[in-house]
């Protein structure tokens, strides 16, 4: 029963996640008060948010480098609209359109013009954080009122309304990945995207979708952030791309597809987050926690392979 259950990505983050605040519990009288705790979780909501559509992403084969970028262009864009005398319902509304428009773009060139998705993805990484510095002549837009900040600055219940909005993505993201007929065709996609055609699954449509959603997802990502600074910076969003796939990766997604879920890819991010704030607390230099990351995908990609390799065997 306990090897069976070890099997299972998700209960193996648990347990692990458990042991290190066991450790940490006990090596810091810091790490259990509530003002690290929510800290932790205030950390890890930008890319949680954006992590619900990158699992569902993945599930289907494809993934998605220029979330970064799409946060940053978004966080600018709606600040420029506010800046241009428009009220912030309507600052939010742009930023997360123009997410969903490139999301849209990508989608396109990769399911329609069968573009490779790393190529794509790269090149609009690129190209969108090109076009935030070349609307902005690299300065960030700041004075976007208090009404604006509120979005990200918002305590409801003695948590900061980021934690909330990733709270309730999960749940929905996770619950239509389990239980929706439409959003579960993305594991037969990422499983053998030919039977899927052959099964009269619209595989190009439900692809464009995908990115679709995750450019939504990273647009709303780009006001929260921004709201939350009361800042739009033309360098955020900068390698987070990295950390969401890993916290995806991590949570039980393949490469190859046709894997993961929303509640694996929160908990991928909450181990991450809960190594960055550990080697915090015990003092290890800052420099370090990129190393980290980078290992800690590399660690995540060589059991998928390893965990592969077994199946066939």
């Amino acid at each position: 029963m306990i090897k069976k259950l070890l099997k299972q990505r998700e209960a193996a983050i648990v347990l692990i996640v458990l042991g290190l605040s066991i450790i940490m519990t006990i090596a810091s009288s810091v790490f259990l008060t509530y003002q690290n705790i929510v800290a932790l979780l205030l950390g890890m909501s930008i890319e949680v948010i954006i992590a619900v559509g990158m699992a569902n992403l993945m599930a289907s084969g494809g993934f998605d480098m220029s979330v970064g970028s799409i946060l940053a262009f978004s966080g600018v864009c709606a600040g420029l609209v506010l800046k241009a005398g428009m009220p912030p319902i309507v600052a939010v509304v742009v930023g997360i359109v123009i997410g969903g428009l490139v999301g849209l773009f990508n989608g396109f060139i990769i399911a329609k013009l069968e573009i490779n998705a790393f190529v794509t993805t790269l090149a609009s990484l690129s190209l969108f954080r090109g076009l935030t510095l070349i609307v902005t002549r690299g300065q960030n837009v700041t004075g976007l009122g208090d009404a604006f900040n509120a979005i990200g600055q918002k305590v409801v219940l003695g948590v900061q309304a980021p934690i909330w909005y990733a709270i309730i993505l999960v749940i929905i993201g996770d619950i239509l990945m389990r239980h929706s007929r439409f959003f579960r065709q993305n594991y037969y996609i990422g499983g053998n995207e030919k039977s899927a055609k052959l099964s009269g699954i619209k595989v190009i449509k439900i692809k464009i979708l995908n990115y679709v959603t995750v450019g939504l997802l990273a647009g709303f990502a780009g006001i929260v952030a921004t709201a939350r600074m009361g800042t739009a910076s033309v360098q955020q969003g900068t390698g987070l791309e990295l950390r969401v796939i890993t916290a995806v990766i991590i949570g039980g997604a393949s490469l190859q597809g046709g894997e993961g879920s929303v509640f694996g890819a929160f908990l991928g991010s909450l181990l991450m987050a809960l190594i960055t704030n550990s080697l915090t607390l015990l003092g290890v230099d800052i420099y370090w926690q990129t190393f980290v990351t980078g290992a800690t995908l590399l660690t995540a990609v060589l059991i998928d392979q390893l965990g592969k390799k077994r199946k066939k065997m």
